[in-house]
This record gives C-alpha cells, structure tokens and sequence, in this order.
C-alpha cells in the first residue's frame, strides 16, 4: 500500500491532472509547449546533473546491465515485427515502426521522474547510462528497417551521423555529462549552482508528468484495438519481464540496476514510435492507440511490478 500511496497515486496523480487541464481546456497547447520546452531544456538537466554529480560511481560498469535490457527491448521488436507480418499482414516498414511501438520506452516524461520516485537518487546513474544509450542504440535499427521497406538509399553511416548529431544536441544529454565529469574528478557543485539545480530540478518531475497527461489528449484511440493492445502487452509485461529473467538469471546485475532497468523496461511506449509513425506515414492509428492505452495500462502495470521489486 505504501508502494501505491507514496509513488503511483502523485505520479499518475500529477498526469491526470495534466490531462483533465488538457481536455478541458485551461491549459492549452501553446502553454504545454512552454512547459514541455522548460522541462528538457532546463529542469530535467539540472536534476540529472546534479544526481549524478553526487553519485559514488560503481568500479566497472555493469555491461549485463545493458545487455539485459536491449536483448529484452530487441527481442520484444522482433516478436512485434513478426506478428505484424504473420497475424496482421504489415509491410515491412509497418513492421519496423509497430516493432518501436512495442520495444520504446517512454524513459524522458515518465522514466525519469517515476524511477527517482521509486529508487530515489541512487538510481540517477543506472538511468543516466540507460537514457544515454537508449535513442543511439534503438533507432538507428529501427530507421534502417523502415527505409528498407519503403525503399530509401540513405546509409547507415548518415543514419548513425545524423542521430549522434541530434542526441548531442540533447540538454539532458548535457547535463548528464557534466554531472558524471564532476563525478570522475571528485568536484562538488559550487553552493550557488547547487542551489539553483536543486531549486530547478525540484520542478522537473511535476512538470514533467503534467505535460505528459496534456500530450495525452492529442492521441485518439483507433477503430481497430487488436494491433495496439498486442503492443500494449509486448512494452508493459513481455518487456519487462524479459529484463527480469535476463538480468536476475543470466547475467550478475546488481539489485538497484536490475530494478531500474526493469522498471524501465515496463513503462509505456514513448512519443518517439509515434514520430515515426509520423514521419513515415505507417499505422498513425495504431501507435497512437498503443501509446495511449499503455500509458492508461502501466498505472496497474507499474503498480504491481513496484510491489513486487519493493517487497
């Protein structure tokens, strides 16, 4: 009870509140734009470099770690890719988006703040490393799939410049990194800038979760259910439970990486399947949906699973 009183209830709390401001509009786009804007250029940063600035780094890093959660989140991709074909009858660049669609997580609005909730800011480097892998190591596959299917020429190696390009461009990319340099160097934050990061940072999960349940309005559930809720189940269950088994019973991680990484690998699909989608005009519907109901989906989900790693 405590699981659900002291983290799920303030964090879906704080996005349905986002959302009903959303729906009835006292809080239009325009304002969540702004909001949305202040939480990745400034709040989230601050908050990450600070967590990892004050975070005693681990002796080596732990690549099960990694390697756990990317088998799960690939291994969910290909079972998405092959139902999509087998079941659903999906051209091969539909595939590639619905196999995002299952394997994304949403780690940027509701990772996050619900893992510092959840694990406090102890967690804040096994994220760091996660969110710094995440985009570079998920999309460039999955653009190469889709570009194969709808027949583009572009090569990898300018898929790879491009997204290296953009990730480096990323705020959160850069406070990450200059928390972990002041870490490496055993540098602690000078008092007016530690002041500031921890006033900043304080705002970022609140304002992170209300801005993601007013981006909730814009997605409308499609005529046919059955292609989303099979992605629906693939990102909060057979995800996360294949982080689990991979983490706890192939490779040695250590209990808070294993929890976060399987914390993470049970959140709901992310925006970016759905901007691929977009971008290439392949089952809008169906990824909108997906993102939706697995958002509505992961209060229960996470719910349980939180009980279960807190026990």
């Amino acid at each position: 009870m405590d699981v659900i009183v002291g983290i799920i209830l303030p964090v879906f709390g704080t996005l349905g509140l986002g959302y009903g401001a959303a729906r009835f509009r006292v809080f239009d786009d325009a304002a969540n734009r702004g909001l949305s804007l202040f939480v990745f250029n400034f709040a989230l940063p601050l908050l990450l470099f600070r967590a990892i600035a004050q975070t005693k780094l681990p002796d080596a890093l732990p690549w099960g770690y990694l390697l756990s959660y990317y088998l799960g989140a690939f291994g969910v991709f290909g079972m998405a890719m092959l139902t999509a074909r087998r079941v659903f009858g999906r051209r091969l660049d539909e595939q590639g988006v619905l196999g995002l669609g299952a394997s994304f997580s949403n780690t940027g609005m509701l990772g996050i703040p619900l893992v510092v909730t959840a694990f406090g800011a102890d967690a804040a480097l096994p994220l760091f490393v996660m969110i710094a892998c995440h985009s570079l190591l998920m999309l460039p596959p999955t653009t190469a799939v889709i570009e194969a299917g709808q027949g583009d020429r572009q090569s990898i190696v300018a898929l790879l410049l491009s997204l290296s390009k953009s990730i480096l461009s990323t705020p959160i990319i850069w406070g990450l990194s200059g928390g972990l340099a002041m870490a490496l160097l055993g540098v602690d934050i000078p008092g007016p800038l530690d002041a500031v990061a921890k006033g900043m940072g304080g705002a970022a999960t609140p304002c992170a979760l209300f801005a993601l349940g007013a981006s909730l309005t814009r997605y409308r559930l499609g005529a046919n259910l059955r292609e989303p809720l099979v992605l629906v189940g693939l990102k909060t269950i057979v995800h996360p439970a294949l982080v689990w088994l991979l983490a706890t019973q192939v490779f040695d991680v250590p209990p808070l990486w294993a929890m976060t990484g399987v914390t993470l690998a049970a959140l709901p699909a992310g925006i970016t399947p759905y901007l691929f989608a977009q971008r290439y005009a392949a089952c809008q519907a169906t990824v909108a949906s997906a993102v939706f109901l697995s958002t509505v989906f992961s209060v229960l989900s996470l719910s349980i699973l939180l009980l279960m790693l807190r026990a």
